[in-house]
């Protein structure tokens, strides 16, 4: 395999550069038999990023907020265009990345201390221009949590940050807020039970998750864009 490396801009200005790998086989440009006899120049290419490239993250919100063990669906934006070294465009900024926020057992050794964590996982790309990638990618592993009690003032917590379900619930009812907002409102019985497994709850230990901080991806796999 032949690759070309190219070095991450790193300035908030500057466009995000990428590594791209190609094969002897397949060359990066190529014509085909039928473009080759009607001499159409137009060229198709295949650009492998390939795994362990990390590519940046945004979101509308300033944070998400959710409780350990719980899962939320999560729709994140590029944050910059990701271009090749020749500075073509191969993934456009605010590109989807549709995943979802997993609980994980964030142990390194055999210790019986099951502490856990969260990382967002991403299965699919989706372009401004419509076209879907299935995509091979997560985040680091998020540990740090935040205790909130009866008397804490929840206001800087949470201004501007999504908040899942199980979050929802149990800071409601260690604080007595009513009033807040959840990313993925749950309803009839399954609120229900969520209240009753909170319920005696005098604390409420949360993950408030820093998108553009915390959630940057790092492909688990190579990632094969088609592109004209």
């Amino acid at each position: 395999m032949k690759s070309h490396s190219i070095r991450w801009q790193n300035t908030s200005a500057a466009l995000m550069a990428i590594a791209i790998t190609t094969s002897a086989a397949t060359p990066l440009f190529y014509l085909n038999p039928a473009q080759a006899q009607t001499y159409n120049l137009n060229q198709n290419r295949t650009v492998t990023i390939p795994a362990n490239v990390t590519l940046p993250v945004k979101y509308d919100k300033e944070k998400v907020i959710v409780t350990p063990g719980e899962k939320l669906a999560l729709t994140l934006k590029i944050a910059n265009d990701i271009i090749d070294r020749n500075r073509n465009i191969l993934i456009p900024v605010n590109s989807q990345v549709i995943g979802e926020l997993q609980p994980v057992n964030a142990n390194t050794t055999s210790s019986t201390n099951n502490k856990q964590g969260v990382r967002f996982v991403a299965s699919e790309l989706v372009f401004p221009s419509g076209k879907r990638q299935t995509i091979s990618a997560s985040s680091q592993i998020f540990t740090k949590t935040e205790i909130i009690t009866k008397g804490t003032n929840t206001g800087k917590i949470l201004t501007d940050a999504a908040i899942g379900a199980g979050a929802a619930t149990l800071i409601s009812l260690v604080t007595g807020n009513k009033k807040i907002e959840v990313l993925e409102p749950v309803g009839g019985a399954a609120a229900g039970a969520l209240a009753s497994v909170f319920l005696r709850k005098q604390k409420a230990e949360v993950f408030v998750i820093k998108p553009e901080d915390n959630l940057d991806i790092t492909l688990t796999s190579n990632l094969i864009l088609a592109t004209n």
